[in-house]
């Protein structure tokens, strides 16, 4: 029974996410594990359905990873599912160490706050463990109420607030003294914050191109030129201040003379800052997928260099070294060392790459280092007609409200969009189509306590968990005869 409980909960916690937006369930996703754990004495079964309810999850929400090693890594079918399920398995291990853990926690009286703030911290350690995707706190992305959180703790705060309400669900299941379930009380105190920012179309104007150019084109000098023709025309549609390119898998060289000189005829004619991706390489010759902005005098502005770089996408993880990559640079791509801020006029804004999305340290430091404005340039071509596009979207979203800024997203082939502070898509634009779309925005220069300070909820959070969880285990075995 306690293991099927787990399982339970590693379904409602793939239903709450897009493609099947339950959200409604977030609250309760967690009850099932945390009564398996409560029912459970012995910490290597807790560890073992943890880790069956963690595998679900992951092998369920992120699916698409098996179509993109199958159709764009070149694996087949079957290596594909292998090499997925393999993934699936070692994600597993965050849940299996949290089951293990939150077992206990949960007789104390204090259980509520404990668990929620184990679980808030265990989410933290997935980016510097190899892989980070969707926490349980964005499933609250269009909840207004626990939205408050997110410019003070960022994405962890609203997973602590689910985490609350799961466990508190799990005591009243469980017959507990309702003394003990009186923590979910503080919740209403949420309603001091500030709410979110009124909607505002800004004044300034922006064009989002996006070129739908396919992922496995054969590149040719002949198809390059096309394509290149294509965009100019696109960012010609509308006059604007500011021209965004996103990601391609064209093979764009700035260093190339003929392109850096196409990219600067263009920001010349259209008298417009120009923000595009393209590849720059290291000084040891490895590629870097990198972001540049050229001035209206067709000046290279400066470069930023992707720091959070994708597994399987644009390096292989030494445990998946039979893996080829997705990307088609000769050698793994080298990660960069700098965030950088672009002025772009009495103004700067951040631009950050694809998969960085999922880091919100990463892209609060673009806010908290001048940014005025947030961009986000990717290529979701690679994850087909998928929900992972949907997925994508939605973590970008968190990240514009847990710094409040405008968030402009230009992709290859969808989905580009229009966000504002508060996380509302204003605009979104069509996928698998060739389009470019005038959105407005507005530069703001206030940071959020998470843009100043980051993950302070969620490290707080980790050291308690871990502490309160590890002094119960060593005060019952001290117990035992």
């Amino acid at each position: 029974m306690n293991p099927a409980l787990a399982v339970v909960s590693g379904v409602l916690l793939i239903l709450i996410f897009p493609r099947f937006n339950l959200t409604w369930l977030a609250p309760v996703a967690l009850t099932p594990l945390l009564i398996a754990c409560a029912r459970e004495s012995r910490w290597k079964r807790r560890f073992l359905n943890g880790w069956a309810g963690g595998f679900v999850f992951w092998f369920g929400v992120c699916y698409w990873i098996q179509f993109v090693l199958e159709v764009h890594g070149g694996l087949g079918r079957w290596g594909g599912w292998a090499t997925f399920t393999l993934f699936a398995v070692l994600k597993g291990l965050h849940m299996a160490l949290f089951s293990t853990l939150a077992g206990f926690l949960m007789p104390e009286p204090w259980a509520i706050p404990a668990v929620a703030a184990l679980w808030a911290g265990i989410e933290r350690t997935h980016g510097p463990l190899g892989f980070t995707w969707l926490d349980l706190g964005n499933a609250g992305i269009n909840m207004p109420f626990p939205m408050r959180l997110a410019p003070f703790t960022g994405v962890y705060g609203l997973s602590f607030v689910f985490a609350m309400l799961g466990c508190g669900v799990a005591l009243v299941i469980l017959r507990r003294p309702r003394v003990q379930v009186a923590w979910i009380l503080v919740l209403p105190l949420l309603l001091v914050l500030p709410s979110a920012p009124a909607r505002d179309q800004g004044p300034e104007q922006a064009l989002l191109v996006q070129p739908n150019v396919d992922t496995e084109m054969t590149w040719t000098q002949r198809v390059l030129d096309r394509v290149e023709r294509e965009l100019a025309s696109l960012s010609d549609a509308t006059p604007s201040r500011l021209i965004i390119w996103p990601e391609v898998p064209a093979p764009f060289y700035p260093s190339d003379n003929a392109f850096h000189e196409y990219t600067s005829n263009l920001a010349r004619r259209e008298n417009a800052y120009f923000l595009f991706g393209g590849v720059a390489y290291a000084p040891g010759g490895a590629p870097l997928n990198s972001a540049f902005l050229i001035n209206p005098d067709g000046d290279m502005v400066d470069r930023y260099d992707k720091i959070k770089l994708v597994p399987f996408g644009e390096f292989v993880p030494d445990i998946f070294g039979w893996v080829n990559r997705i990307t088609k640079e000769a050698g793994d791509f080298q990660a960069g060392n700098r965030v950088v801020v672009f002025p772009v006029g009495e103004h700067r804004i951040g631009a950050f790459i694809c998969y960085e999305s999922a880091f919100p340290d990463l892209v609060r430091q673009f806010a908290h280092g001048g940014a005025a404005l947030l961009v986000n340039l990717s290529n979701d071509g690679y994850f087909g007609h998928t929900s992972a596009r949907e997925q994508h979207l939605e973590l970008v979203r968190m990240r514009a409200a847990e710094n409040r800024r405008w968030i402009l997203r230009a992709t290859n082939d969808g989905i580009s969009a229009q966000i504002d502070p508060a996380g509302r898509v204003l605009f979104r634009a069509q996928p698998f189509q060739e389009l470019a779309a005038a959105v407005t925005y507005r530069y703001l220069s206030n940071q959020t306590l998470y843009t100043r300070y980051g993950d302070w909820f969620a490290w707080s959070c980790l050291g308690i968990g871990l502490a309160l969880s590890l002094i119960r285990a060593g005060s019952r075995a001290h117990r035992r005869p």
